[in-house]
């Protein structure tokens, strides 16, 4: 009886087993073990915040390449039409200065259409490569996260068991708090392998539609280059077709 009444008046709040306790009786592997965990969360957060953020801009610039690039009389005049850190002309700027380069040099060796896909395509690489900046890191986080989790609750077990073995007293209390503080490690493990996960496949999925889109841009950039020819803008064919309409 006593012994219950000194249980039921222990405070309610002061919890023995959770991440406070493995704070401040930690040793040197548990905290390594957490440093690590805090550090791949942090970076793989700002990863996918930063990386949103330049797919929301890019998007915006495909946007802006439809309403003031392709209206514009020449290329020349479209792409000054842009801002001049924006991506979509720094592709524009460097079609414009290869076909310039072509007709001064090299038109006996190499076809324009090729010259140009040649300075299109590293313009269009430098920018793939840069959107996909930091998704392999996402990409080690989300697998390996889980494993450093767990390692930090192999070791706090075995730290436990050790304890227990040299006490010579295996009660219940005394295995409870180590273990549980143990598999902390494992959860916090997964809390940072999950949203790294989710965001590299949803940052890869969004990456591969504004790849579309650049190629797109490319093509209809070469073939205005090379013939003149423009592309065909949303609403464009409604307009065209509507005086066909009115003769009938």
């Amino acid at each position: 009886m006593e012994n219950e009444v000194s249980t039921a008046a222990a405070p309610a709040g002061d919890n023995p087993y959770g991440l406070e306790a493995l704070i401040n009786h930690g040793d040197a592997v548990s905290y390594t073990v957490l440093g690590i965990l805090l550090l791949l969360s942090v970076v793989s957060w700002y990863i996918i915040f930063s990386k949103f953020w330049d797919q929301y801009r890019l998007g915006k610039s495909a946007r802006t390449v439809e309403k003031s690039f392709w209206t514009a009389g020449t290329v020349r005049e479209g792409a000054d039409r842009l801002p001049k850190d924006d991506d979509f002309r720094l592709i524009a700027d460097g079609a414009i200065r290869a076909a310039a380069h072509h007709e001064g040099r090299l038109s006996d060796r190499i076809s324009l259409h090729d010259w140009l896909s040649m300075a299109v395509q590293r313009s269009v690489d430098a920018l793939n490569s840069r959107l996909s900046n930091g998704l392999s890191f996402l990409a080690a986080t989300a697998s390996t996260a889980p494993f450093v989790g767990l390692f930090g609750t192999v070791y706090g077990v075995l730290k436990a068991l050790i304890s227990i073995g040299l006490s010579g007293q295996p009660s219940i209390d005394k295995v409870a708090g180590p273990v549980g503080e143990a598999l902390i490690m494992t959860a916090l493990g997964l809390a940072v392998a999950v949203p790294a996960a989710f965001g590299y496949n949803m940052l890869l999925k969004r990456n591969k539609a504004i790849q579309d889109v650049m190629r797109e841009f490319s093509a209809d950039l070469e073939a205005n280059l090379i013939g003149g020819v423009r592309p065909e803008l949303p609403g464009a064919r409604p307009a065209a077709a509507a005086p066909a309409a009115a003769r009938k």
